[in-house]
């Protein structure tokens, strides 16, 4: 590679190093650390290199990796992705998310992505929404409709494009026309599961399909448990919506708790078996979120607040605290006189009579003779706030 500059010697071999080490291998990424990128390929597929037994490696698995990196052909792997409209993206660079550099020695090689976005600018503002795959109706709905509204409000939507609650955080995101990017655990040319070829079709359309595996990679159960801790340190926060107790997605939002992100839960049914492992994230000190407001409230700047929570206003919420003491000392059914009245409250029977006739002209009391009692259209309402009011002092 005479002729190459260092920088881009240093991007083939981590180009080439993502068919070597396998997605959060601790071992690899401690010697990528300590050699760098280069060196590491060159001990690796020099057979004379002075380096043949690593510390916590055994020689089968150090035949392995050199097996691997003498057959990684990095130029070619990077012509075809560009072809394909497919980049690679390595610590250091402009596009790089610093925030993954949080998981030390299991941070990604590098990361090949389709889409145009900028994934360092887009990751500085997303949120993770991750759950089960055999979801319920409750359980989409809550994930369509939160990820559209966090995609509303410019936040862009971080899933793994898996069946249930992530195809359901996606379609959300991109049917408000927000922005939403998929974490695989296969190759980003790789439709899996196929049934979501279209969706990750219109992921990289209009956002973003990543992953740490070469181009055709297929993806295997550990690379989806590996794949987690990308989003969870990737984003500003995790949302789990639906999740057993062995969930996967738990793992993302453990992950997330250890990174000091944000980790929150959408609460369900007390009695699904779907929502059991978002009530023990809740109880382990995750929080409680059941719309995207809420969500922002968390991971937002200062000042993006949730509107508070109220139930209707009442007409006689609107009242001044000494008329509303003359109403709720009105029996419930009979007549009282004024002078009565003002003995219940406590006050001059002048006092009295001037918030009755103001009662009077809102409804909420008629005169019959020389008494008052409830208005007929107002006495059921007003006899029931006036026991609440009693009950609350």
């Amino acid at each position: 590679m005479s002729g190459v500059g260092e920088e881009e010697r240093e991007r083939l071999a981590r180009a080439a190093l993502t068919r070597v080490l396998e997605p959060g291998d601790a071992h690899g990424g401690r010697w990528l650390r300590e050699h760098g990128p280069t060196e590491l390929m060159r001990l690796l597929t020099e057979p004379d290199a002075p380096w043949q037994h690593p510390p916590g490696v055994g020689p089968e698995r150090l035949a392995a990796y050199r097996a691997r990196a003498a057959a990684a052909d990095p130029l070619r792997d990077l012509e075809r992705a560009a072809a394909s409209g497919i980049r690679f993206v390595c610590p250091g660079s402009a596009e790089w998310p610093t925030q993954l550099d949080d998981l030390g020695d299991e941070r990604p090689v590098g990361l090949w992505l389709r889409g145009r976005p900028n994934l360092r600018t887009w990751a500085l503002g997303s949120v993770a929404v991750v759950g089960a795959r055999a979801c319920t109706p409750y359980g989409a709905h809550m994930a369509q409709t939160l990820a559209a509204g966090l995609a509303e409000r410019g936040w862009v939507v971080v899933s793994g494009a898996a069946f249930g609650i992530d195809g359901a955080a996606h379609r959300g995101a991109l049917a408000s026309g927000g922005a939403t990017a998929a974490v695989l655990a296969c190759g980003v040319d790789v439709a899996y599961p196929r049934g979501h070829a279209g969706l990750l079709g219109r992921i990289a359309g209009q956002g973003l399909v990543l992953g740490e595996l070469p181009p055709g990679s297929h993806p295997t159960r550990s690379r989806f448990v590996l794949r987690n801790r990308v989003i969870a340190a990737l984003t500003r926060g995790t949302v789990v919506v639906e999740a057993a107790l062995r969930s996967g997605s738990l793992v993302t939002a453990r992950r997330a708790q250890r990174l000091g992100r944000f980790t929150m839960g959408v609460p369900g049914p007390a009695t699904s078996g779907l929502s059991a492992g978002v009530h023990e994230l809740l109880r382990g000190g995750a929080e409680l979120v059941t719309d995207a407001a809420e969500v922002v409230e968390l991971v937002g700047a200062i000042g993006d607040l949730a509107p508070e929570r109220r139930g209707p206003a009442l007409p006689r919420d609107l009242l001044e605290r000494d008329t509303a003491d003359v109403l709720e000392a009105l029996p419930a059914a009979g007549t009282v006189t004024a002078a009565e009245l003002a003995r219940a409250c406590g006050t001059g029977t002048d006092e009295v009579i001037g918030r009755l006739y103001e009662l009077h002209s809102l409804g909420f009391v008629e005169r019959q003779g020389d008494g008052w009692r409830l208005g007929r259209r107002k006495a059921e309402g007003a006899t029931e706030s006036a026991t609440a009011r009693r009950g609350g002092r």
